[in-house]
């Protein structure tokens, strides 16, 4: 039986957008302009159109200008290079993303490395990585960022707490343990070649998957009363024949240890693109010189 708080990344979510809605009015006001966030999308990728469909209308539902782009598969790698930089150039253009994965012929390290630190809105690009790390104003991975605030909500102040974060990506992991270092929380980095990879997670008072591995965390793995952040979004075979929405966690073994816990849909995945939008608009005040309390968002 569940005794753990549900964690509603979706509600939460919803929140975090009215605010933005708000503040982008009165960029809008101050500015003369709306923000703009740009997106890009080579090849047709279904689950990606779905995404960047989303960002569009979510875009534009918070009062911001949405431009999206939308190249052939066999895009050449200098064509797109000369449209980020031209995005690059365009002052009504505050936020740029080049949509993930790109076909295999692009070479995504360059294209992000030629994106304009100060327009990557999802954090990629190495300045911004060293930012983060250095504890210096930049922009950060919008997953991660969206589980700090959930786990601030729920918590309040981390500092001190023990935090395990299961995954070492550069989209998540890494820079999800650079966040709780900033909380002061006393961070281990794990991965599936972890030894005793059980033992490490049951010291945590902060549990962070992001493996890709359906269903890995059990909930013997968990300390009583711990909150669980599961950032894994893994479709598996369902029952008759269905497909469904699992996390990096067992759900139901864990919500009965745990003291709070995302589900899977409807928890971190929310959170992404409202946490995008965000830094959007946080970028578009920073390019225009409008002074913004980013702690308010």
């Amino acid at each position: 039986m569940s005794t753990a708080e549900i964690i509603d990344g979706k509600a939460f979510a919803e929140g975090l957008r009215a605010r933005i809605a708000e503040m982008a009015a009165s960029f809008e006001q101050a500015a003369g302009r709306k923000a703009g966030l740009a997106v890009v999308l080579v090849g047709a990728d279904p689950a990606s159109e779905v995404y960047v469909r989303s960002k569009g209308k979510q875009t534009v539902a918070c009062g911001m200008e949405s431009f999206e782009y939308k190249l052939p598969a066999d895009t050449s790698e200098a064509d797109l290079l000369a449209m980020v930089e031209q995005l690059n150039a365009d002052p009504a253009v505050d936020g740029i993303l080049v949509q993930l994965p790109l076909p295999g012929h692009l070479d995504e390290q360059k294209i992000i490395s030629t994106t304009n630190p100060d327009k990557d809105v999802d954090g990629f690009h190495v300045t911004n990585v060293g930012r983060l790390s250095t504890g210096l104003p930049g922009f950060v991975p919008c997953t991660p960022l969206g589980c700090i605030m959930l786990l601030r909500d729920r918590l309040g102040s981390l500092s001190g707490l023990e935090a395990v974060v299961i995954g070492r990506s550069n989209i998540v992991g890494k820079p999800m343990a650079q966040l709780l270092l900033a909380e002061s929380c006393t961070v281990t980095i794990a991965h599936s070649r972890t030894k005793d990879l059980e033992g490490v997670v049951r010291r945590a008072d902060i549990v962070v998957a992001a493996v890709g591995r359906p269903e890995m965390v059990k909930g013997s793995w968990i300390k009583p009363g711990a909150t669980v952040i599961d950032v894994g979004i893994n479709r598996i075979e369902g029952a008759e024949g269905k497909t469904k929405l699992v996390g990096d966690v067992d759900f139901a073994s864990a919500a009965s240890v745990a003291g709070a816990i995302t589900p899977v849909p409807g928890g971190v995945g929310p959170m992404t693109i409202a946490v995008l939008l965000r830094n959007a608009l946080v970028a578009a005040h920073r390019n225009a010189g409008v002074a913004l309390d980013e702690a308010s968002l």
